[in-house]
């Protein structure tokens, strides 16, 4: 045996331990907390979602510690995952924004979701909808199209925030209908939006559905006209899909699980079985539902990667439409 095969072999025989004991470390999984970064401030749709998650994992994967770190749209606390060490112990809950959305409007986004995530559960959608001022003579998303084209009045309508999948349902409603002088006004979140959309500042709002928005529906502070979903949803069956009026008017928020790419595969199958589980839950699903959302129908990692490449199709020409540019 020569000098290099010597060398070759005896790199085999040095490596076979290191395999085995991966291989056992990923079979103990995990033995000690998980970091969950959710990129948003506390107290949001996201947020929520994530935190009856985490809560829901114990029996399955242990302590679950949400660690929150809002800005840039969800890139922030993004990135810190997409960069951080792939072995299970730093995930990621992730958004239609943070994955989709904010990186397309940036120029040099911090991370490429195709790449540098493993997707591993989709878990829950919030709908967004139309909502107007009582005061506006409409109580059909019919009657408002025709109001909004024939009234002479300049409206304008409320989102949480340019760039969010609230603009970008104002932007589709405009483009459907095709009057593309609606004004849009961004707020810094959904609260100030809604504030102002009550006292009438604003007419209109394309909100995500949450159980503070429905109570204000029905308190007969807003009146929601559709909700934008390819259906009605289970939290409001009287309350019409735009879809019935308006043809392709679906824009949804939709939240889950994502690990740094390399993450090993026996860990996804892990967490995103740990997930299914839950979600099996009739409790986990009332939970959603009592604030306006509504779970996925598959948990598993195949169904979550080609979600995002689904989602990605029909949000990128909202986008180029409405003249949203990358910054």
């Amino acid at each position: 045996m020569n000098r290099r095969e010597c060398i070759r072999w005896g790199g085999a025989a040095i490596a076979a331990p290191f395999v085995g004991s991966r291989a056992f470390a990923q079979a103990a999984y995990p033995t000690g907390p998980i970091r969950l970064i959710v990129p948003y401030a506390p107290g949001g749709v996201v947020d929520s979602v994530a935190r009856n998650w985490a809560e829901r994992m114990k029996a399955s994967l242990g302590t679950v510690v949400v660690d929150n770190r809002g800005g840039g749209g969800g890139t922030i606390g993004a990135a810190a995952v997409a960069h951080a060490t792939a072995d299970g112990y730093t995930l990621l809950f992730g958004d239609t924004s943070s994955q989709i959305i904010a990186p397309l409007l940036m120029i040099n986004p911090p991370y490429d979701t195709a790449k540098d995530f493993a997707a591993v559960s989709m878990i829950a959608t919030s709908s967004t909808a139309i909502v107007i001022h009582p005061s506006i003579p409409a109580t059909t998303l019919e009657e408002f199209v025709k109001y909004a084209k024939t009234s002479g009045k300049q409206l304008s309508y409320a989102s949480a925030g340019a760039g969010t999948v609230t603009h970008l349902a104002g932007e589709l409603f405009k483009q459907l209908i095709a009057k593309p002088d609606i004004l849009h006004v961004p707020y810094r979140g959904a609260g100030p939006g809604l504030i102002d959309l009550m006292s009438g500042v604003v007419p209109m709002m394309t909100p995500n559905i949450t159980s503070q928005v429905l109570g204000f529906h029905r308190a007969g502070k807003v009146r929601i006209l559709a909700v934008c979903a390819p259906a009605r949803l289970k939290a409001a069956a009287d309350i019409p899909a735009a879809v019935e009026t308006l043809p392709g008017l679906s824009v949804q928020l939709s939240a889950g699980v994502f690990a740094p790419a390399g993450t090993p595969q026996p860990i996804i199958d892990q967490i995103a079985a740990a997930t299914a589980k839950a979600m099996q839950d009739a409790d986990f699903d009332r939970v959603l539902e009592a604030g306006g959302l509504e779970a996925r129908p598959d948990a598993s990692p195949a169904a979550a990667q080609a979600f995002l490449i689904t989602e990605r199709a029909h949000l990128v020409p909202i986008i180029k439409a409405a003249g949203l540019q990358a910054q």
